[in-house]
């Protein structure tokens, strides 16, 4: 008997302490019990965890207001940043001096600078015209972006050197003047980058490993990849290309190609708003297949456990003259043509990682005309396969966002929603301590942009940073929306300077982002990028630095791929 009372005393002892503990760490860890409750709803749907998490949250409805709209044709070139925005990382000097817009793998830093190099020993050289000095100036801008310049008559260089013909094409159809000086600066060639195990199981399944075998396969449903932007990416553009032209080789255009791109776009998870978005995808065991160049694949030891298959047209870095040059700069032209295409500079390009796989003369398919302006309009109607797209925007209107990183916030919006296609759904959620419902989610006529515009403007900064209840009522009006459209792609665009200091937490919002599969785009202003881009690295989104001067152009580029 005297053994059962000190066992109960001793269990009560015990009790007691454990009783404590708890309620220690409850006190000094109020979020402890958030833990806890969030935890008991790990094997419930998400409705549950949403509801859970709003519970929480102080969420109030605004009163629409009407703003009058823009009605003008969007532009993506009124936007373009002034040329200052990217510096010449050469700069001639002399009596004649040519200014050349060259691709990012020409002239980039490493074994990217293969034409800073060439153009620095031209300069040495001190080329004569005549009596007179020539020399030339290097400018790094992407093939794509370079075009949008030329096009838009914005900023002429003097010569423009892209990663392929595509881009020269794409300019003189919508009325630039550039010629053809040079077919080949440097070989280079497109390809899709695989693992082994893939290669093999396709040339099992097909008998090879090439473009037809992974069309075939992602349409069965056998392989999961992604691609670039082919609004913005060579390497995306020719993929495009060569993709309609696979299923119709007399015609890209026609409704058979049309069909074929949109089967296989629908077994597409994702395109990819840059390279470096794609490759992290794959390198994370997301992607099964990815598309790159060639001379990144053979300098990046990331990339160097893919097997390469070789697709679409070479990317031959040709060399255009833009405008009608005096003859003075044709003949410096002419000189630093010649120059970059002797053995010396030729064996650097090798030594850089260019002219490899020479043995793949590549394809061909027709590119005149407007064949690539409407191969474009064709992929912005089609990527989604017919499916109604859902957007909510997540704007910070926290005390840290007052002033220009609002202002910025506005007019990203404002300048933005021109890209937004009529038949897509938007809504617009704004956050500080609480969360308000600006525009409930509804198609986006001219009625709903009207109140989308009007909520913009009145948007105000004050109070603390709540950001991940923002995201969790996005998210939440994002799936009731889907219940009207079960076929629909769900997205989610965050706006803020990612410095959480109120409400739910990464760690408690992060498993239902996961779990949800809502790709989160996230744009910073003066922000903490890297909280933001681990935003956007749960489901495969992109994140855009906003302290710069570019952008407004980015955020339009973006919407005008994805939106």
């Amino acid at each position: 008997m005297r053994n059962n009372k000190i066992v109960k005393f001793i269990f009560g002892i015990v009790a007691v302490f454990v009783i404590v503990l708890v309620l220690v760490n409850l006190a000094g860890n109020p979020k402890s019990k958030q833990t806890s409750e969030f935890t008991s709803y790990s094997e419930k749907d998400i409705a549950g965890k949403i509801t859970f998490l709003k519970d929480k949250i102080n969420i109030t409805e605004a009163t629409p207001r009407k703003a009058s709209v823009e009605l003008t044709t969007a532009s993506l070139y009124d936007e373009l940043p002034e040329i200052e925005k990217y510096p010449l990382v050469v700069e001639g000097t002399g009596d004649i001096v040519l200014e050349i817009f060259v691709s990012p793998e020409k002239a980039g830093s490493g074994k990217d600078g293969w034409l800073i190099e060439a153009a620095k020993e031209f300069n040495a050289q001190k080329f004569k015209v005549g009596k007179k000095t020539a020399s030339v100036s290097i400018r790094n801008v992407s093939s794509g972006q370079g075009a949008d310049y030329i096009i838009s008559g914005k900023y002429l260089p003097d010569a423009y050197t892209p990663s392929s013909r595509l881009w020269g094409d794409l300019i003189k159809a919508q009325g630039g003047n550039v010629t053809v000086e040079v077919d080949r600066m440097v070989g280079n060639v497109a390809g899709i980058l695989v693992s082994k195990t893939t290669k093999n199981k396709l040339e099992t399944a097909y008998g090879k490993a090439d473009l037809e075998a992974v069309i075939k396969a992602v349409v069965n449903n056998e392989i999961v990849m992604g691609y670039t932007n082919p609004l913005s990416s060579s390497t995306g553009l020719n993929f495009l290309l060569s993709t309609l032209n696979y299923y119709d080789q007399d015609q890209l255009l026609s409704e058979k190609a049309k069909a074929g791109f949109t089967s296989f776009q629908n077994n597409i998870p994702f395109v990819a708003y840059t390279t470096i978005q794609m490759r992290d995808s794959a390198s994370s065991g997301k992607l099964e297949g990815m598309i790159n160049e060639y001379q990144l694949y053979v300098n990046d030891e990331e990339l160097s456990k893919y097997e390469f298959i070789p697709f679409g047209i070479r990317h031959d870095n040709p060399l255009y003259s833009v405008g009608n040059l005096s003859e003075g700069k044709q003949a410096a032209l002419d000189g630093f043509v010649k120059f970059c295409q002797e053995s010396k500079m030729q064996k650097l390009a090798a030594e850089y990682g260019f002219n490899g796989m020479d043995e793949y003369k590549g394809d061909s398919y027709d590119t005149s005309g407007g064949t690539i302006v409407q191969a474009q309009k064709l992929w912005k109607e089609n990527k989604d396969g017919g499916k109604d797209i859902i957007a909510v925007f997540v704007a910070d209107t926290s005390g840290s966002m007052d002033g220009d990183p609002l202002l910025q916030l506005k007019k990203s919006l404002i300048n933005g929603a021109q890209y937004i296609n009529d038949n897509n759904s938007i809504g617009l959620v704004s956050y500080s301590s609480d969360v308000t419902i600006e525009v409930p989610v509804a198609k986006f006529d001219l009625n709903q942009r009207a109140y989308f515009q009007g909520a913009v403007e009145d948007l105000q900064a004050v109070g603390g940073t709540a950001s991940y209840d923002g995201v969790a009522v996005g998210i939440s009006m994002l799936l009731e929306a889907k219940q009207k459209s079960p076929n629909a792609k769900l997205m989610l665009f965050l706006l803020s300077d990612g410095a959480t200091n109120e409400g739910n937490t990464m760690e408690y919002v992060s498993p239902l982002i996961k779990e949800s599969g809502i790709p989160i785009y996230t744009i910073g202003y003066n922000a903490d990028i890297e909280a933001l881009q681990t935003i956007s690295e749960i489901n495969e989104a992109s994140s855009i630095n906003a302290d710069s001067d570019d952008v407004i152009y980015k955020i339009k580029s973006l919407f005008n791929a994805q939106m």
